[in-house]
């Protein structure tokens, strides 16, 4: 194990809530201050720790997916640009939810429970009574609070912060960082699909094709990772490498070295893209140090990508707003047309119809058109977009897709773009077809 993967394990083990510093790891592990900088910023990538200016670096509890939506007192910190006043042991307590105390004291404090972040002005009062009820506090406006409040925060071990901001404001821009968490919950990676490392079948360096073969009979698959001894990734064997290959053959004279790998991390759409442009049927998946944690295969990779389809969802992207309302309006199979009014989202700070908004209309066109004619979806291999005219808000536009030519793996579309019988979009689409 490196000495980066030593400070990471020792990161993982340290006590939810601790403080930890540079130096301190430094210390701890024998190591320079930039190694343990280093680790520490690789341990905040993977949601171990979390970087507060003023205060430090504290171990937080890592968020499962189902539970991402969910923000730590630290993360509301930065989020707010805020200063901690006190309660700093239990910034990496989750909170449920936050309330606006905009009201009188009695009423409000009917909304209040524990776990709670109650966002407030300058009202010592409700400060204390909100940390009696288990709650933590957000003052808004720049304002400070008493010191006895800082010692029962302390006590309790439940932030208090404040922030120069108003607390319209801060609710939005709470709102704001639950949305953006919400899409990243939907947005499906290889950690949701990989066959775990204790599912997975591979070789090792020092074995031979005899041992490929009986690995072939006992599983029925042909592709497989070669590892060494640390389960670093050095190749993948299929049955074309040991076809004709004597059975006494090292598995290392005849692998692919070098293979293109995964992390858990990576998106689905980037691992189709990968797949259907090297023709790979099988990937890897490897850590920071590229040890082999499990395989992606191309089967489930389509599978997820036909059910997340389907799926209805939270948190929308501009993507999502544009093709959820865009509708087809002719029944004609073989020229249908579709339209979409756009709505100030897909508009630039001129108030016309944005180059991206315009190329997602006409690659969605493409791709309902493919479906149309066969099962599947496409990667798009180039997209030319040689015209194109304004268009402004809450325009009708009409989007006609002609499907040029189509084979078993490619296909060629004109998308044409129309408002009120005018063209206004012209774009000439090739893509790879992957067949569902």
């Amino acid at each position: 194990m490196t000495k980066h993967e030593q400070i990471i394990e020792y990161i993982t083990q340290l006590s939810i809530g601790g403080k930890i510093s540079v130096r301190q790891i430094a210390k701890a592990m024998s190591v320079s201050e930039g190694t343990a900088y280093r680790a520490i910023k690789e341990a905040e990538s993977q949601g171990l720790v979390s970087t507060i200016e003023r205060v430090g670096t504290i171990r937080i509890e890592k968020k499962k997916k189902e539970n991402i939506e969910k923000l730590t007192f630290a993360e509301v910190v930065n989020i707010v640009d805020g200063q901690v006043l006190g309660g700093r042991s239990g910034l990496h307590k989750t909170l449920s939810r936050f309330v606006i105390g905009a009201m009188k004291t009695e009423a409000m404090m009917r909304y209040v429970s524990p776990g709670n972040l109650l966002i407030v002005g300058n009202r010592y009062q409700v400060h204390k009574i909100a940390l009696e009820t288990g709650a933590a506090v957000l003052i808004t406006g720049g304002f400070d609070t008493s010191s006895d409040v800082i010692k029962l925060a302390d006590e309790l071990e439940l932030p208090v912060i404040s922030t120069s901001y108003d607390t319209f404001t801060v609710a939005a821009m709470i709102n704001r960082a639950i949305y953006d968490q919400l899409i990243k919950k939907e947005i499906v990676v290889v950690d949701d699909i990989l066959i775990p490392l204790e599912k997975t079948y591979y070789l090792t360096i020092g074995e031979s094709v005899q041992h490929w073969q009986e690995l072939n009979t006992q599983t029925g698959h042909s592709r497989y990772p070669v590892v060494d001894t640390t389960l670093k990734v050095q190749g993948m064997v299929a049955a074309k490498d040991v076809f004709d290959q004597l059975k006494q053959q090292p598995i290392e004279k005849v692998m692919t070295q070098n293979p293109i790998t995964v992390n858990e991390k990576t998106s689905i759409a980037a691992v189709a893209h990968i797949m259907v442009w090297q023709g790979i049927e099988l990937l890897p998946v490897t850590d920071g140090q590229r040890r082999l944690i499990g395989v992606v295969s191309r089967q489930d990779v389509l599978k997820a990508m036909q059910t997340t389809q389907r799926q209805p969802h939270v948190g929308e992207t501009l993507e999502e707003i544009v093709t959820s309302r865009m509708e087809q309006v002719t029944e004609n199979k073989q020229e249908p047309i579709y339209h979409i009014v756009i709505s100030p989202q897909m508009t630039d700070q001129l108030g016309t119809v944005s180059y991206g908004v315009m190329t997602t209309i006409m690659i969605e066109g493409a791709r309902r058109t493919l479906r149309m004619h066969k099962r599947g979806d496409i990667v798009v291999e180039n997209l030319t977009l040689y015209f194109l005219k304004p268009v402004q808000i809450d325009t009708e536009v009409k989007i006609i897709p002609r499907l040029l030519e189509i084979g078993r793996k490619h296909g060629k579309f004109d998308v044409e773009v129309y408002r009120e019988g005018e063209i206004v979009g012209k774009a000439l689409l090739t893509a790879q077809l992957i067949e569902g």
